[in-house]
């Protein structure tokens, strides 16, 4: 190998290197991105249709944190809003608005597609010692 031939190999790899760092680099096509969606500053809430309702009605008696942390499926946000309304003093929304919410909750706080880590199996997770006792005669 001549030393021009070693010198047009080398400065082909360096080439090569460097279109491959750039393509890494460079940003995707439009549409190729996934969209991040913008999020109120102050509450955290995904800004889209229904937010200022869900963050009126949410944020009165609990923090948007805990609507923010958590996902779950239509009928599972519906079980929610039922369950504080029945123990934990919530008001009767009007059905459009309810729906509202729960249009919002599921589309932007539905179930994840993937956890930090999966779950324990049941044989690893350590005995409750809150349990309460079963049958136990007074």
């Amino acid at each position: 190998m001549t030393g021009v031939t070693r010198n047009i190999l080398a400065s082909a790899r360096a080439m090569a290197t460097g279109l491959l760092g750039f393509a890494l680099l460079a940003p995707l096509p439009a549409g190729a991105q996934e969209a991040v969606p913008e999020k109120d500053p102050e509450s955290g809430f995904v800004i889209a249709e229904g937010w200022e309702v869900v963050k009126a009605q949410c944020t009165v008696c609990h923090s948007a944190k805990l609507v923010t942390q958590n996902h779950g499926t239509r009928h599972h946000w519906a079980y929610l809003i039922r369950w504080m309304q029945e123990t934990q003093g919530l008001w009767q929304f009007p059905e459009p608005m309810q729906a509202q919410i729960l249009d919002y909750l599921a589309e932007y706080y539905g179930p994840k597609d993937s956890y930090r880590r999966r779950p324990l199996p049941p044989e690893a997770r350590p005995e409750n010692p809150y349990k309460r006792a079963e049958n136990v005669s007074g």
